[in-house]
């Protein structure tokens, strides 16, 4: 008897061992009971990341063919092409007959252009966006300076290799007055830039585009679908309007989950999908501690810190107390990681330490706006109104892009809106006086310094019909508008800077026409400092690390984020850059446009990754505000052309 309960232990216990030897090697499945056995009994937890990918998170090309009027006898006749036959086709389904549309393009007052444009992620129903407009290479048109773009249809776009034409759905209509910028005095350059410009924020969005999670062939499964969008459910939930719970992720079908971005996440939603990637999919509580505790080792390791913070930050506020352990490291990698998961998790702990990475480090500065702008805190806002302050273009612009996104009616930056054509912001800030132009998303002027005032003598134009003109030693300026047809008109302001900018637009002047005076005045050292035009900090910059903690082992430069990831709060361009030098400075060239920034790295051991300060670009001038009203309000959807052809001729 004893003989055999002995024989039953020892079978017992060897019955037990093959049972969870056979959970420690069983294969990762999709099927329920595995994944639960697996995730339960594994020290590695699997990620969500390993079973997914992402759809919808890049730009979608959109094209048209349209017409630019209001041009100053620079325009012309566009050979027989592909695109001339779309153009009038269009323009006859809009009521024109045939006779007045060939006419029309005929006339050296307009243009036929190509329009481009880059439809961009989680785009919503009547959002705006940029697009570009090109003449055609052998067309006779020389310049579209002073122009209006027509109303045009953009949609998916192909031509084949017998110049056909092939039309996809459409996604957006696009008008407004052309932005025309050149680099420099060069003549054969500046013609060349002229025959292109941009319509900023011309573009309206026709459809909605969400995020897409389709699971890997390998974990295919209702089931499995259903469990990540549970478990992205269970960690980021929303309200809508009225107040009624919003689902943010559901399983449409075995492979397919439809993605919405959470409202802390719009401004950066590529760290809402590195938060969703590192979130584990199952997990117990006593599993989700001892997984803690290990990312808190890992997050004090440079190498490690990023990776560790993400999953820090995707198991949600438990893991603060963690990440706080992060912010006592003497590494900036180390405590900047850290900040950015509280920034998210709603914590303004890390504040201090986004503040010193958006002013010393370049390589950290744009992700540290963008937490800034999530954190959306009173600590937040004063932090960013004090690096307003600060020497570098970048760093000043940036953070009025965040400030502005957290409440761009803080009486500290609201603008003055100048009809529908640009809106000015007047900041009363220290440092180095300073204006900023725009060349992308939405036309604005801002002057850091609000006593700025213009330096005489001065004469310089602002478009085609307005003069400004001050005498030496005047503290007055003269604004004339002298216009064929219409009677001169001449006013005087004081010589302050923002008032001058106030009464060119009182006169008439659209932003091209502010554009190109204030960058005359630049260049005729008019101004009391400098000229920014999209001094924008960008990602896939790459940090030196200090050597402190090179002895560690680690390797001395990386690269921070992506270029092409960068945080939708400053992702301004979809275009790749090429970048040149000419006299010590770097100009970034983009689209035929040449933008220059100032900015000094003062990491230590890096050379400079951008330079801050004048302007290169921006000659630019548009028709007069009568004949854009004009074209504006003739040609509409459904619209008729005729009542507009007697302005035109």
């Amino acid at each position: 008897m004893k003989l055999l309960r002995i024989v039953v232990l020892v079978v017992s216990v060897a019955g037990l061992s093959m049972g969870c030897q056979s959970l420690n090697l069983r294969s990762q499945s999709p099927d329920e009971n595995n994944l639960a056995d697996e995730f339960e009994t594994r020290v590695e937890t699997p990620l969500i990341g390993q079973y997914i990918n992402v759809k919808g998170n890049t730009v979608l090309l959109l094209q048209g063919v349209g017409l630019v009027t209001g041009l100053n006898n620079t325009g012309g006749d566009p050979p027989p092409s592909a695109y001339r036959t779309v153009l009038r086709d269009d323009m006859m389904r809009r009521g024109v007959k045939r006779k007045h549309a060939d006419e029309l393009l005929r006339s050296r007052r307009t243009a036929l252009v190509v329009v481009r444009a880059y439809l961009p992620p989680l785009v919503r129903k009547g959002d705006p966006f940029d697009v570009e407009v090109r003449i055609p290479a052998n067309s006779k048109a020389t310049s579209l300076a002073g122009g209006w773009l027509m109303e045009t249809r953009l949609h998916e776009h192909a031509i084949t290799p017998e110049q056909r034409v092939l039309k996809g759905n459409q996604y957006a209509r696009a008008e407004g007055s052309v932005l025309v910028s050149t680099a420099s005095g060069n003549e054969p350059e500046s013609a060349g830039l002229l025959r292109r410009g941009r319509v900023l924020g011309g573009a309206v969005s026709l459809k909605e585009r969400d995020l897409t999670l389709t699971l890997r062939n390998e974990f295919r499964m209702r089931r499995t679908s259903e469990r990540i969008a549970n478990r992205i459910g269970m960690r980021f939930h929303h309200y809508d309007k009225y107040g009624q719970p919003e689902t943010l992720a559901t399983a449409k079908t075995d492979q397919l989950i439809k993605l919405k971005v959470h409202p802390r996440y719009r401004d950066n939603y590529p760290r809402y999908l590195d938060v969703i990637r590192s979130m584990a999919l199952r997990e117990g509580d006593i599993a989700e501690r001892l997984r803690m505790q290990q990312l808190m080792a890992l997050l004090n390791n440079s190498v490690e810190a990023e990776k560790a913070a993400l999953q820090l930050e995707a198991i949600g506020a438990d893991a603060i107390p963690f990440l706080k352990r992060g912010l006592q490291n003497p590494s900036l990698e180390v405590r900047f990681h850290a900040s950015m998961a509280l920034a998210y998790l709603k914590d303004p702990a890390g504040v201090p330490a986004l503040i010193d990475a958006a002013r010393h480090e370049p390589a950290f500065r744009v992700f540290a706006f963008a937490g800034l702008s999530a954190l959306d805190s009173a600590e937040a806002i004063l932090a960013l109104k004090e690096l307003m302050d600060e020497p570098s273009a970048e760093t000043r612009y940036g953070a009025f892009r965040a400030l502005s996104m957290i409440d761009d009616r803080d009486p500290f930056i609201r603008g003055e809106q100048f009809d529908d054509q640009f809106r000015l912001h007047v900041l009363d800030t220290g440092g180095k006086p300073m204006v900023h132009l725009t060349h992308r998303r939405k036309p604005e002027v801002v002057v850091f310094g609000a006593k700025q005032t213009l330096k005489s003598p001065i004469l310089a134009r602002a478009g085609e019909h307005l003069i400004v003109q001050a005498q030496p030693a005047s503290e007055t300026v003269t604004i004339s508008r002298v216009q064929i047809g219409l009677e001169s008109k001449h006013e005087v302001v004081s010589s302050n800077l923002a008032d001058v900018i106030r009464k060119i637009a009182e006169l008439g002047g659209t932003y091209p026409d502010v554009a190109q005076f204030l960058v005359q005045a630049e260049r005729q050292h008019n101004l009391q400092g400098t000229i920014g035009i999209d001094t924008l900090p960008r990602a896939g910059r790459m940090y030196v690390r200090p050597q402190a903690d090179i002895r560690l082992g680690t390797r001395e430069r990386t690269r921070v984020g992506h270029a092409r990831r960068t945080p939708n709060l400053f992702d301004s361009d979809n275009e790749p850059k090429k970048t040149t030098r000419q006299s010590g400075r770097t100009i970034l060239q983009t689209a035929g446009e040449r933008e220059q920034s100032d900015e000094p790295s003062v990491n230590s051991g890096s050379k400079p990754d951008e330079q801050t300060g004048t302007a290169t670009a921006a000659d630019v001038r548009e028709s007069t505000s009568s004949t854009k009203q004009q074209a504006k309000s003739t040609w509409l959807p459904n619209g008729r052309w005729g009542r507009y052809l007697p302005d035109i001729f």
